[in-house]
């Protein structure tokens, strides 16, 4: 199919894209890699009156170390550049394990980083992560930016709060305290589809090995990232043995997600196989952190 008929925008400066939609409002929608939205309006599944590109604002696309050991990341820049750059393997591998499980490299050489996550689709592993991490979302309309918690970005499936008028300008990602450790696993039909369950850590370690931090997110059995709180009720000041990785995973996989049963998995395999993707997730994670 063919999309619906549409005005085409390409601004060639910041300032001028947030003109165009202040002028727009609700009639227009921000094109960023348009590796999804393109999909969606080739299927009537989404329509809008007009089209900003953002693929000619250079403002929009960086990525640059912050004063406390951070990243600054430009919405615009290519999910291809993030998984190849020197700065972000050593102060965030994890977000280089997570992209290698994006499609596949030519997409992730046309999609962006702050496309991805503003487009909140509960299957995709970048929304998930910026959830995990608590990245900080900068908000701009014209004559305007606010600052949003990764957690508080995402509010429905496909939903954020960024308004009509507003863009996804950058994401800033803190750094990470000494003796902490990573992993993202999922499991998928096949290589590069669209994760069936995923689950991705982040601990920390104290001098005494145990638990001092963690966060971990479930990716595909929700309507949207799910955070769990269980995890650090039961892990926090307690040593990460299998033991208790086991109860972490039982507890939430029985308490805290809700996953569909749809024509790819029913809900109990989704259960069941969460249920196996935290512990790989805790168990490696706590491995790297010592």
């Amino acid at each position: 199919m063919k999309p619906a008929k549409f005005d085409y925008y390409a601004p060639s400066s910041l300032d001028e894209a947030l003109d165009k939609l202040a002028e727009l409002g609700y009639d227009g929608k921000v094109l960023a890699g348009g590796q999804s939205l393109v999909a969606a309006m080739n299927f009537r599944m989404a329509r809008p009156t007009a089209l900003v590109d953002l693929n000619n604002v250079p403002e929009l696309s960086y990525i640059k170390p912050t004063e406390d050991g951070g990243l600054a990341i430009g919405t615009m820049t290519r999910v291809f550049t993030v998984e190849n750059n020197a700065e972000v393997a050593k102060r965030f591998p994890l977000l280089v394990e997570v992209a290698k499980y994006i499609a596949h490299p030519q997409i992730r050489r046309r999609g962006t980083f702050g496309g991805a996550i503003a487009h909140a689709d509960p299957a995709g592993q970048l929304p998930s992560i910026a959830v995990l991490m608590n990245m900080k979302a900068l908000i701009r309309r014209k004559g305007e930016e606010r600052w949003v918690d990764g957690q508080d970005l995402i509010i429905g499936p496909f939903m954020t709060v960024i308004e009509p008028d507003e863009m996804l300008a950058e994401l800033v990602l803190n750094a990470w305290p000494a003796r902490t450790g990573y992993k993202y696993v999922q499991v998928s039909r096949q290589s590069g589809g669209y994760a069936q369950s995923a689950v991705a850590s982040i601990v920390t370690l104290d001098e005494n090995d145990k638990c001092k931090d963690v966060r971990m997110v479930l990716m595909s059995v929700g309507e949207v990232p799910i955070l769990s709180q269980k995890a650090g009720e039961i892990l926090i000041g307690n040593t990460p043995t299998r033991e208790v990785i086991a109860e972490v995973a039982e507890v939430v996989t029985s308490e805290e997600i809700d996953p569909a049963t749809d024509l790819h998995a029913t809900a109990d395999y989704r259960r069941s196989i969460t249920r196996v993707l935290a512990v790989r997730s805790l168990t490696e994670a706590f491995e790297r952190a010592k």
